[in-house]
């Protein structure tokens, strides 16, 4: 009966619609954490190619004596995957309960409104999964990449991009990325109640860091593309 009792709060949670947002919330801030230090770390691209390859390897030595080497990044992929799956699945649940408490008649303009996100948001989610796939077997593992030399992590970035159809796949997948944090942004600000002035505000936040992110990612394939570096 005791064990029952302790397990009946995560249950609560996860399946009441305050308790969903807040796992989708969290999940969606621990992923946007991520991905603005990943963004960071490819800029040291426009450093050296030196520092660029000393930065990844870098990284494989974190907490080594602990986990060995590499084992840092495999725990944070395994907590990236783990954060992926909750944030989908909480998505999906959300959606599923919202159209089953939407009212028959809705007003035209917040219907094709709601509608233009939900597509964003699912469509855009599907893009990042399918490329975060080929991104892992290209630059983690080096099977699709053209280049596929281990450590040389600058090289094959550059033969990555010099590849006018990777580029085109990776800008695809970044200005997805861009209007999923947008509309993710948005809607987790939204929800602390914003309005007038705020709201205005909230929506120049989501946007100016969707840009930034956007940006970001997109400086080093287009830098590689037009010549000024690589």
């Amino acid at each position: 009966m005791a064990l029952l009792e302790r397990s009946a709060p995560p249950r609560r949670l996860w399946s009441s619609t305050v308790g969903q947002k807040a796992i989708m919330a969290v999940t969606g801030l621990l992923l946007l954490l991520f991905v603005v230090a990943h963004m960071l770390g490819n800029l040291k691209f426009f450093v050296s190619a030196a520092s660029f390859d000393h930065y990844a390897a870098w990284l494989r030595t974190i907490l080594d004596s602990v986990l060995g080497h590499s084992g840092f990044l495999w725990v944070l992929r395994a907590g990236l995957v783990v954060c992926v799956v909750l944030h989908a699945v909480t998505a999906a649940r959300l959606a599923r309960r919202a159209r089953a408490a939407r009212p028959v008649r809705y007003a035209h303009r917040g219907r094709v409104q709601g509608d233009y996100a939900a597509r964003t948001m699912r469509w855009g989610g599907v893009i990042l999964a399918l490329f975060v796939v080929y991104h892992v077997l290209d630059l983690t593992t080096g099977h699709l990449n053209p280049n596929g030399v281990p450590g040389a992590v600058h090289d094959n970035v550059v033969a990555d991009f010099r590849l006018w159809y990777v580029t085109l796949v990776y800008t695809l997948a970044v200005v997805a990325l861009g209007f999923h944090i947008r509309h993710g942004l948005w809607s987790a600000l939204q929800s602390l109640g914003t309005s007038g002035a705020a709201r205005r505000t909230a929506q120049g936040v989501a946007l100016g860091v969707a840009v930034a992110v956007t940006a970001g990612y997109l400086s080093v394939p287009f830098a590689v593309v037009t010549g000024l570096a690589g």
